[in-house]
């Protein structure tokens, strides 16, 4: 199995925590005296980057959470000028602000590095032509992965953003070898091959890298199964680096990660204590390379596990059991990160709606869908079918011009969703198989 950078990815753990170290206490003292949002925090708690003297002292620092990031909307978490941020990309946020990610040069260096890591974790290398169809925006997957392809020497196409028809011709007439996006997507190239009467076999794709969306074993095999091609995951978060983070070998035994860039804990979510070896709980990461923006003890809200025991592949970097679930409200639509909040703030902006919502997604085929039912005064609901259609596609505009995605929207009588407000188990109905 083939690594990128045997150093790193091979070194001795007690050298490895020595890098560790090295590297929290510098990013310690950088988030202290440049970022204003630590310097109070840590002042508040009698804390000073000097207590940092072993990773057991990470246990001393407080967490960092999505609130802190939106609160320093755009630039207070940046530890650097503006003027050496050369990069910034961002999620779709709220309706109002959106979680933001600074790179310096250096950082972008290392993105591309842990992206390069990625691709030959998951069997990718430079003879391979790479078609890459996540979107080219302020998402920053589709950029990281270029980086990781261009840095190990792979041909790459951007396709980005493009309808199936036009996926698969580009996977015919460039012999694209390696496909990355969603899964989701992946499944609906499949089922269009398979309705064209188009033998998947007869293209040149042998891996896939997926991510982006919550997905299952059952859908790895259905992939697999479809497109005769190897399935990969891996992960990564905009807020750090996507991709980069941990990533499969071609073991599938967990998600390797990043150890020399990133520590890993894992705490009790509800009581925010750190969880027994190999126990599941939520994801807490710590940057140790980060320039722009260093996060201390970062609460992803992912549920996994970690193992350290050594993998047959070589690495020994520890490896995290893949991400089906989350602790908070967030759910993944057509690759699209969404909260109910959000839904809910752009709602209460338009006239004639009420208090009252729900999410109702489901997966037709390989594609995602999202309806979103919506209470409406009486006297919004009396109108004539003209009417409430017109109200309905005006509602789904707003969602889309607002969060990317273009749901269906379908008015109800008022009180009719009132008792299920504020639990997120019937505000959202998720029918899909994750």
């Amino acid at each position: 199995m083939a690594i990128w950078n045997q150093r790193y990815e091979t070194m001795a753990r007690e050298e490895l925590q020595q890098v560790q170290l090295e590297r929290l206490q510098a990013t310690v003292n950088r988030a202290y005296e440049n970022v204003a949002f630590y310097k109070r925090l840590f002042d508040q708690l009698g804390i000073v980057p000097e207590d940092i003297k072993s990773l057991e002292d990470l246990a001393k620092l407080p967490f960092t959470t999505r609130q802190d990031l939106l609160d320093g909307y755009p630039y207070d978490m940046f530890a650097v000028p503006l003027r050496d941020v050369v990069r910034i990309q961002s999620t779709s946020g709220t309706a109002t602000a959106p979680t933001v990610c600074g790179y310096t040069a250096n950082d972008l260096h290392s993105w591309s590095e842990l992206a390069a890591r990625t691709l030959v974790s998951c069997g990718i290398d430079k003879d391979d032509v790479v078609q890459v169809y996540f979107g080219y925006g302020l998402f920053g997957a589709g950029f990281g992965f270029q980086y990781g392809a261009e840095r190990i020497g792979a041909s790459i196409i951007p396709v980005s953003v493009a309808s199936p028809e036009r996926q698969i011709a580009v996977m015919r007439d460039f012999k694209i070898t390696a496909i990355i996006g969603t899964p989701s997507y992946a499944l609906s190239v499949a089922e269009l091959l398979e309705s064209a009467g188009v033998n998947p076999r007869a293209l040149s794709l042998r891996v896939g890298l997926f991510g982006g969306e919550p997905w299952s074993d059952n859908v790895r095999s259905q992939v697999e199964a479809k497109l005769g091609i190897t399935a990969m995951d891996y992960y990564g978060l905009n807020e750090l680096v996507s991709p980069g983070v941990s990533c499969e070998c071609e073991a599938k035994q967990g998600l390797h990660i990043a150890e020399d860039h990133f520590i890993a804990e894992v705490i009790d979510p509800k009581t925010a204590k750190l969880v027994d070896a190999g126990c599941e709980g939520e994801l807490v990461l710590t940057t140790l390379s980060k320039e722009a923006l260093p996060l201390i003890r970062y609460r992803t809200c992912d549920l996994t596990s970690i193992d350290t025991s050594p993998c047959v592949c070589g690495r020994t970097l520890a490896r995290m059991a893949r991400v089906h679930s989350r602790t908070d409200d967030m759910v993944i639509v057509q690759g699209i990160s969404l909260f109910p909040s959000q839904i809910q703030a752009i709602l209460t902006e338009i006239e004639g709606t009420e208090p009252h919502y729900r999410m109702v997604i489901n997966r037709v085929g390989a594609s995602d869908s999202l309806e979103i039912q919506v209470e409406v005064s009486d006297r919004i609901f009396v109108d004539t079918v003209g009417k409430l259609e017109q109200f309905e596609k005006k509602i789904s505009a707003r969602i889309q011009s607002a969060l990317g995605i273009s749901p269906r929207v379908r008015l109800v009588e008022p009180k009719t969703l009132e008792q299920v407000t504020g639990r997120r188990r019937s505000v959202v109905i998720d029918n899909r198989e994750l």
